[in-house]
């Protein structure tokens, strides 16, 4: 930056005319207009980038304004002949703050790349990371102009430091931070830039819009990637269970069911509570995941670690505007426009199928575990294979991948419910 400074000064002197240094950096001098002209488009653009220099030509006082390498020329009065430092500041906001939005987007990019294997969200980062390069290059076309307004030794900021910003806990805290730094940072640029002769900030203004959602976006990733995934899921209903149901859940956990859902359609909501309090309490004691079945608001109520809605239900966005992240949220899928869906809108977990014909629910179409291997190359989600699943049809799902499953009849049916559930693990696990 001196060095371009010291250049500008050079060709001023040398300049056609007198020149009288005034107060601070600035100079009076007195040359032809398209002398000046001349000097700015073989000039480093950074030499007068938004600098102003007053100037006598033909007994008119004027102030020359240099936008890079074009001058603007303004008749003026009363000119304060004092040098003008905030070009200089606002390419030093920019340029600190393009810095800082570069390296924040491109840790969330790694994050979703290397620790979630995400290629959607990775890809919404890289995009985001070439906009806001696209946008900076519309305010400042030579990268010089930034570059030269840099003053690292000068910047009493490098000085300041906190504790906490030299540790992070986990990737979420690793992920937080470097999202409100980049949202920061565009909010600083957005504002500078509200200060730039012809710039307009509404890019800025875009792009931090859209690291707010690709942040929503992380977020619920790494809240579903750092939750343990069931591996086996008994979907408990009284009117299926052979023996009393509080025993089958107790009997399933003794066999390896790492999770219990409490599906109940037909029960009034007062009973559905109290029914959901005692199971929640039972899978806390056993360290069991607990759902509910379509009603968010029993499964806050009841203390339940989640809730599982399927297509009809309540969207996956409600309830999360209902429980934010207090609840694990699995839904079911059919297809993969349905688990897209489901990603995109934050949920925790899928139910993926029907795998099989079943009895306990009518469905028109047999997904099949095709669309089980389809989902698990697509869909970063954890899954839950369900519909028909038996101990007979497990190894199927294994075959194609399948790390969860969620069985519902051939546990409840059976007076030996511990039983099957290890032999389902076995035969998925082995």
């Amino acid at each position: 930056m001196r060095r371009d400074r010291r250049w500008r000064d050079n060709q001023l002197k040398g300049a056609e005319g007198l020149q009288t240094r005034v107060r601070g950096d600035r100079y009076l001098t007195s040359h032809r207009i398209d002398d000046l002209e001349t000097i700015a488009q073989n000039a480093p653009p950074a030499a007068y980038a938004g600098q102003r220099v007053v100037t006598l030509i033909h007994d008119v006082v004027c102030s020359i304004i240099i936008h890079g390498r074009k001058i603007e020329r303004r008749e003026c009065t009363g000119v304060d002949l004092r040098y003008d430092h905030s070009m200089d500041a606002l390419y030093r906001i920019i340029d600190a703050n393009s810095n800082r939005a570069r390296e924040a987007m491109r840790v969330l990019e790694d994050i979703a790349r290397f620790a979630l294997n995400d290629a959607a969200l990775s890809s919404a980062y890289k995009s985001l990371r070439h906009d806001f390069q696209a946008a900076i290059d519309l305010i400042a076309p030579d990268r010089s102009a930034l570059i030269a307004s840099r003053d690292t030794p000068g910047d009493v900021g490098t000085a300041i430091t906190t504790t906490s910003e030299h540790v992070r806990s986990d990737l979420h805290a690793l992920a937080g931070a470097n999202a409100s730094r980049l949202t920061e940072a565009l909010r600083s640029i957005e504002e500078a830039v509200k200060l730039l002769p012809g710039a307009t900030s509404t890019a800025f203004e875009s792009l931090r819009y859209r690291a707010y959602e690709a942040d929503r976006c992380l977020t619920a990733r790494l809240r579903a990637h750092s939750r343990k995934a069931p591996k086996l899921c008994v979907l408990i209903t009284e009117t299926l269970c052979r023996l009393p149901w509080i025993q089958v859940v107790e009997r399933a956990i003794d066999g390896g069911a790492d999770a219990i859902q409490l599906r109940e359609k037909n029960l009034e909501s007062d009973e559905l509570l109290r029914r959901a309090r005692s199971l929640a309490r039972l899978c806390d004691g056993r360290g069991v995941t607990c759902f509910v079945n379509d009603r968010p608001d029993i499964a806050l109520l009841s203390g339940a670690h989640g809730v599982h809605v399927g297509q009809t239900d309540l969207p996956v966005s409600a309830v999360r505007e209902l429980a934010g992240s207090r609840l694990i949220v699995g839904v079911s899928t059919g297809n993969l426009i349905h688990a897209e869906r489901a990603l995109a809108d934050g949920a925790d977990l899928c139910g993926v199928g029907p795998m099989f014909h079943t009895s306990t629910k009518h469905k028109p179409v047999i997904a099949g575990p095709e669309y089980l291997r389809e989902y698990i190359e697509r869909c970063p989600l954890p899954h839950l294979a369900i519909g028909g699943v038996t101990p007979e049809n497990v190894l199927q799902l294994k075959a194609v991948g399948c790390r969860g499953i969620a069985v519902s009849s051939c546990v409840c049916d059976s007076r030996e419910p511990e039983a099957v559930c290890a032999d389902l693990l076995a035969k998925l696990t082995s």
